[in-house]
């Protein structure tokens, strides 16, 4: 069994930084996706970036260049380094984690992940 647990939320200003972390425990596996996504109020939930067992990332359009997606196995962590922030990156913010599977292709769809986080909030002010 798998658990994930975010932290590193808060409230900076518009062009600030924010670093998220999300601590796995439980059962270890070597093939894996873990991705970070945000759904702020209203909005449909949107994957953000994705980290493949391996090293292999990938980043939505609107995070490129200011966001950057990084894990330490030997501290079972994954990370969102978030620079630039702007008011539009406000949102609740996941992690989410596949067993045994890659999702190269399918990264961006939430119901192809088996482990989620509670969420950690981000809010960005003007």
């Amino acid at each position: 069994q798998v658990q994930l647990m975010e932290s590193g939320g808060g409230s900076v200003q518009s062009g600030g930084s924010l670093r998220l972390s999300c601590a796995t425990s439980g059962t270890t596996y070597t093939t894996y996706s873990m991705a970070w996504f945000r759904q702020a109020p209203g909005k449909e939930r949107e994957g953000v970036a994705v980290i493949h067992s391996g090293g292999l990332t990938t980043y939505a359009d609107s995070v490129k260049g200011r966001f950057a997606i990084s894990q330490d196995n030997a501290k079972n962590t994954m990370f969102l380094q978030m620079n630039n922030l702007r008011p539009e990156d406000t949102a609740m913010y996941y992690c989410a984690a596949t067993v045994g599977r890659r999702l190269y292709y399918s990264w961006r769809m939430g119901d192809e992940y088996d482990v989620w986080g509670q969420g950690t909030q981000v809010n960005i002010s003007s």
